[in-house]
């Protein structure tokens, strides 16, 4: 795709100042053409020349702005020989003078704005200019001057202010974008945790049957062959079901994406009878109560109920040794209770040790705004409650 003519112009500023300086000698040309004959400086080529000769500085006043300035004030030695001073002369400097202010800092730009236009004032006092048309004294030619430089300076540092604000503009849209992308990094660093905390949910659960059905089976392969083999068809299903846990919990892992149609439903309230059947299974007796009728919880609740009973029994299984647990769900018009203890010997004093599990109940508890307790019983044994008020599930009590 060709490039327009003010594209080419801001990737040449070379050939863009020389156009504005065949543009500055084209209107003095036009005045000197209208001036009258008797008016005039002198012969129309030599006028012309000493347009194009003030000029010149302006074709240079980007690409090399300081020597365009020590040319423009050697050009005051012209109106000394003409006793006139050409229109060119009076743009270029105010040309150079805003390209100063708005292309440098506020020092340089003073500094060449003084450079230019104190050796005009000084030659408007001591070779004052006549004018073709009215009389003029060196003071009017000085607050004049002084008044165009004054403009051509204003113009340019406002020039100056709008495109170092555009620039900061511009460098906090990209800040606030770069945030942007780490805070989207650092969310999806935050769900692939989450995720590795499900993981473990799932499957540290199922291997912990796994291995204490195992041990079962081990010890009555002997003895009662048909209770080895329930076991161990137990431990099949169980393995299956794990490795398609991991399968998709690490796919997701990998591509950030999960086809939803691919999974099974999370688990829920009615999840809990079997989980607990399962556990039962595995060597510890486990005692369901619920009191009260379940309402109409949501998905999220539901499996975070789930999961608090999960990793409980889990680490029942793990620690408590030969014990019983019961779990206990409560539901009232204003909360939802989950308490599940064991009669073990729980988790090794001392240990220091705070599992991804336990942080996870911690988390979906405070995500609903409930509380969480965990702890030793005073009678001996652990024990494990979580209370969720119903009023912000936006659940309806039955």
């Amino acid at each position: 795709m060709t490039a327009g003519p003010k594209a080419l112009l801001r990737r040449h500023p070379l050939a863009a100042d020389v156009l504005l300086a065949v543009a500055v000698v084209l209107v003095d040309a036009v005045f000197v053409l209208l001036t009258p004959v008797h008016l005039r400086p002198g012969p129309l080529p030599a006028a012309m020349g000493w347009s194009v000769l003030c000029a010149a500085p302006v074709a240079l006043r980007r690409v090399a702005p300081w020597p365009a300035v020590v040319a423009a004030v050697a050009t005051l030695a012209v109106p000394a020989g003409l006793g006139q001073a050409p229109a060119t002369q009076s743009l270029t400097f105010m040309a150079l003078t805003y390209t100063m202010a708005a292309h440098h800092p506020a020092r340089p730009a003073a500094l060449s704005a003084v450079a230019l236009w104190t050796p005009v004032m000084v030659a408007n006092v001591l070779v004052p200019v006549a004018d073709a048309v009215f009389e003029v004294g060196p003071a009017y030619l000085v607050l004049n001057n002084l008044l165009v430089a004054v403009v051509a300076y204003a113009v340019g540092r406002a020039v100056h202010a709008r495109r170092a604000s555009t620039e900061a503009l511009r460098e906090r849209a990209r800040v606030a974008e770069q945030n942007q992308r780490s805070l989207a990094e650092q969310a999806v660093a935050d769900e692939r945790r989450r995720i590795a905390r499900e993981l473990h949910d799932v499957v540290a659960h199922h291997v912990s049957v796994m291995g204490v059905l195992a041990t079962g089976a081990r010890r009555v392969l002997r003895r009662d062959p048909d209770a080895a083999d329930e076991a161990i068809a137990t431990i099949e299903d169980t393995g299956r079901a794990t490795l398609r846990e991991l399968r998709r919990l690490l796919d997701v892992l990998r591509t950030d994406a999960e086809p939803a149609a691919d999974l099974a439903p999370q688990p829920g309230l009615a999840g809990i009878e079997g989980l607990v059947e399962q556990v039962r299974e595995a060597g510890l007796p486990v005692t369901l109560r619920v009191e009260g009728v379940p309402g109409s919880l949501e998905e999220g609740v539901a499996l975070t109920v789930y999961r608090i009973v999960q990793e409980a029994l889990t680490n029942a299984l793990k620690h408590a040794g030969k014990a019983t647990a019961v779990v206990r769900l409560t539901f009232g018009a204003a909360f939802l209770a989950v308490e599940v203890t064991d009669t073990g010997r729980g988790p090794v004093p001392g240990s220091g040790r705070i599992g991804h599990g336990l942080v996870g109940m911690r988390e979906r508890v405070g995500l609903y705004g409930g509380t969480l307790r965990i702890g030793a019983r005073p009678g001996g044994g652990y024990r494990v409650y979580a209370r969720i008020p119903v009023e912000q599930l936006g659940t309806a009590s039955a």
